[in-house]
């Protein structure tokens, strides 16, 4: 496989992932159909590399597939919680945290390592897949309790967000040191 049908596969096993969970609606299905598609995602890279077969266009396309992914995970959740508020707030957190080195790059060179916050990419995929699959356990334990989900959502939004506020004070101070060269 190339990279770029690793990536469109991991696309679709998300895509599938969030349709089956419209319709079963079970957390604990959901997080661990997630961790599965998001693993399979993250090989993209790895198939780059080893192949020699990195370039621009498929990072590109790579990080337009993942806010896709994003953007469907949380209106399936959205849908299904019915948690629309809070999962537009998560989304914002993960979209304007990866906007903000993407936008700062359009200003002045960057480094793409030198951007080591919090809540990440792969740490907010691992705790969207954990949260799920909590709720379902407990769900099925226990009796269903709207707040494992909620509570954990709202924290999800909130710590994207924080990060997301992290990047762009980052990004902010990096376009002030460069307009403080410029003469």
């Amino acid at each position: 496989m190339t990279p770029n049908q690793v990536t469109s596969g991991g696309l679709v096993l998300v895509a599938l992932s969030c349709a089956a969970y419209l319709y079963h609606q079970s957390s604990l299905a959901f997080g661990l159909c997630l961790a599965f598609a998001f693993t399979f995602d993250a090989l993209d890279g790895a198939v780059a590399r080893r192949r020699h077969m990195s370039t621009k266009a498929g990072g590109y396309f790579d990080a337009m597939a993942d806010r896709y992914q994003e953007f469907a995970v949380f209106a399936a959740i959205g849908w299904v919680a019915d948690m629309w508020a809070i999962a537009m707030l998560a989304f914002a957190g993960g979209l304007l945290t990866s906007y903000a080195k993407a936008r700062t790059a359009i200003e002045i060179p960057i480094e793409n390592q030198a951007w080591p916050d919090f809540f990440e990419r792969m740490e907010r995929l691992v705790f969207i897949c954990v949260l799920l699959v909590a709720d379902g356990l407990a769900t099925a334990m226990v009796a269903a309790s709207p707040w494992i989900l909620t509570g954990g959502f709202a924290l999800y939004a909130l710590v994207a967000n924080a990060t997301a506020l992290q990047r762009i004070n980052r990004a902010f101070a990096m376009l002030k040191r460069s307009d403080a060269k410029q003469p």
